[in-house]
């Protein structure tokens, strides 16, 4: 076992749309400005705010997962991001003690008590005064196993009173200090879509969000002293991990589609094709008229309707991967991806074509067809799972799938919990294609990336 003494704490909150992605971004930015290497965690299945982490840090955000990680599993992967970093910081979920059931499994809470870090709480102070010690204490006291170290007023008045009576209130009755005041009204200036905020890769005029971010959490934290809270974290104790067996045999070329419509990917997703002897080739689904010389494919979520006309229009492309699918090309392709592989996306009264290598259409609809933690049993021989093995991973999806023609195609898995295709299955089999509306992330599945792997080095051979 080793200790590492890194600077941490987690950005909790008592409910959700209090204010913890503002204060999160806004504190990594002014950190980042002042010269400090902070590792970003978003706690729980993300892709968009950890895109804005990643690129105001320079450092890729990782997430953090109680359903779909161990404990031992949490620790190693938040080690392995911040132990060459000056500190990290952990933007939790919901509220803090909110998870899949009555015992808070998969909450921020348990995050912060496996990585062994102080909670700094951002409360939204509308209406209130003196009960905000109230409320701080009740999360304070509920588990003793979190130590909530501070507090962030958001939603502040502008009139000095509130501010006074507030701060009175915690320091007086709760002993924890005030972290930092945001008024009221402050909100990060970037847009919001059905899934949450514009990923941060869309668009270079997103940057003068960050500026934004800074300059406020600048003006209203007191980051001396929210780096005093960081330091308080003990040092963490993890097993020496053991080094990854080198690949066997020559690399594999991974088609890894990476643009402005996919952008949905798990860092470690990424390492786990490398560590398994890939080679990643960066696709451009709106600009590469046709697929690279490589052995397997992977295609990620993201957000096809939004860009489907420009989708429609790479034809070149489209039909080239519809050639390569039929020839037997190993891709594996989730959410987004599915929705790529299909005859047509039909968004807003107009059907876009798309690849057609699999047979169905997919439709954008106004509410969520699938929304959280998803769990699967492999049912049906693929080409990356075993029949009887279990998947655990994620859904949010806004689409859903019509008109499937379940005579060319199977299924692999059966849904045990969440949505998928339809409520009872995912996994649409074809060839050398899997496609699921479940997100997958490799520390959850580890046979996954050596599986797609293997499967372009078969491909290779023959």
């Amino acid at each position: 076992m080793s200790g590492y003494a890194i600077p941490r704490l987690v950005i909790a909150a008592p409910h959700g749309r209090s204010g913890k992605t503002t204060a999160t971004v806004g504190l990594l930015a002014a950190l980042q400005k002042a010269g400090c290497q902070v590792q970003p965690y978003k706690k729980g299945p993300d892709f968009i705010d950890p895109s804005w982490m990643t690129r105001i840090s320079g450092r890729p955000c990782r997430n953090l997962d109680s359903f779909l990680m161990a404990r031992d599993t949490i620790r190693a992967s938040f080690v392995h991001g911040a132990r060459d970093a000056d500190a990290a910081v952990v933007e939790g979920a919901m509220g803090l003690f909110d998870g899949v059931d009555l015992e808070g499994s998969g909450s921020t809470a348990e995050i912060a008590k496996a990585i062994e870090a102080p909670v700094v709480l951002v409360v939204d102070t509308t209406r209130m005064t003196r009960s905000v010690a109230a409320l701080v204490s009740g999360y304070q006291h509920f588990d003793p196993e979190v130590r909530v170290a501070g507090v962030i007023l958001n939603q502040v008045a502008a009139r000095p009173r509130h501010e006074q009576m507030l701060r009175a209130a915690v320091e007086r009755y709760c002993g924890i200090p005030v972290l930092g005041v945001m008024p009221k009204g402050q909100k990060l200036a970037i847009a919001d879509r059905h899934l949450g905020l514009v990923p941060a890769g869309e668009s270079d005029e997103l940057a003068a969000a960050i500026d934004q971010a800074a300059a406020v959490a600048g003006a209203c934290l007191d980051l001396e002293a929210i780096m005093a809270v960081a330091r308080s974290a003990p040092p963490l104790a993890v097993a020496a991990a053991g080094s990854l067996a080198p690949a066997i045999g020559p690399l594999v070329k991974v088609a890894v589609f990476m643009d402005r419509v996919f952008s949905f990917y798990y860092p470690e997703n990424l390492e786990a094709l490398t560590a398994a002897g890939a080679e990643i080739v960066p696709v451009n689904s709106l600009s590469d008229p046709c697929l690279p010389e490589v052995d397997a494919a992977y295609i990620g979520g993201g957000f096809p309707e939004v860009l489907a006309a420009g989708l429609a229009a790479n034809q070149a492309l489209r039909v080239d991967l519809r050639r390569r699918i039929e020839e037997g090309l190993p891709v594996y392709a989730e959410c987004g991806g599915l929705m790529y592989l299909g005859r047509q996306i039909s968004w807003r009264g107009v059907a876009y074509p798309m690849v057609g290598a699999l047979p169905f259409d997919v439709v954008m609809m106004d509410r969520p067809q699938g929304h959280g933690y998803i769990t699967l049993q492999v049912r049906r021989e693929n080409p990356y799972f075993k029949v009887g093995e279990e998947i655990r991973g994620h859904e949010f999806h806004h689409s859903r799938v019509e008109n499937l023609d379940r005579e060319l195609v199977r299924c692999a898995f059966q849904v045990t919990r969440g949505s998928g295709l339809d409520g009872r299955q995912d996994g649409v089999i074809y060839k050398n294609v899997l496609a699921c509306y479940t997100h997958l992330h490799a520390l959850a599945t580890p046979q996954w990336a050596s599986r797609l792997v293997a499967a372009g080095r078969q491909g290779k051979r023959s």
